[in-house]
């Protein structure tokens, strides 16, 4: 292959990465095929075998040297998101029956407040965040 297909093909992985969650696959196998790539450019081009061979073994190099460093230094948000609002006080906007839906102030943003408590919230009313569910919080009255 030359070394702008494995450049093409690199662009591709990478940019997929953008709209499919692989949990960073992709990157590493684009990484890999940029480096067969760029050698081509700058060195010469090796036989196609050298090349696949090349790029399987770069693959399986960067994916086991760095893919799980790399998903825990940029990895999932929700957790980080999780640690830093669970158990923080906030305000509800709207009134939210209990199992209901509304708004809710936290630490200055609105969020989507899901109330698994016993008592209705009314605006204004002070809440505690239990949990976060994607991008929902999880609350109840504040005693």
């Amino acid at each position: 292959m030359p070394w702008w297909g494995w450049i093409l093909v690199a662009a591709i992985l990478l940019g997929s990465e953008l709209f499919v969650t692989t949990e960073f696959y992709l990157v590493f196998l684009g990484v890999a095929a940029l480096a067969v790539g760029l050698f081509g450019l700058l060195a010469f081009e090796p036989p196609a075998w050298q090349q696949w061979l090349a790029f399987a073994s770069l693959s399986v190099v960067f994916l086991v040297g760095f893919r799980r460093r790399f998903a825990a230094l940029v990895g999932p948000e929700s957790a980080r998101i999780r640690d830093r609002v669970v158990g923080e006080a906030g305000t509800a906007r709207d009134a939210i029956a209990p199992g209901g839906i509304g708004q809710a102030e936290l630490r200055g943003t609105l969020w989507t407040a899901h109330n698994v408590g016993s008592e209705a919230l009314a605006p204004g009313d002070r809440l505690r965040a239990l949990e976060v569910d994607g991008l929902t919080l999880e609350v109840t009255r504040e005693p």
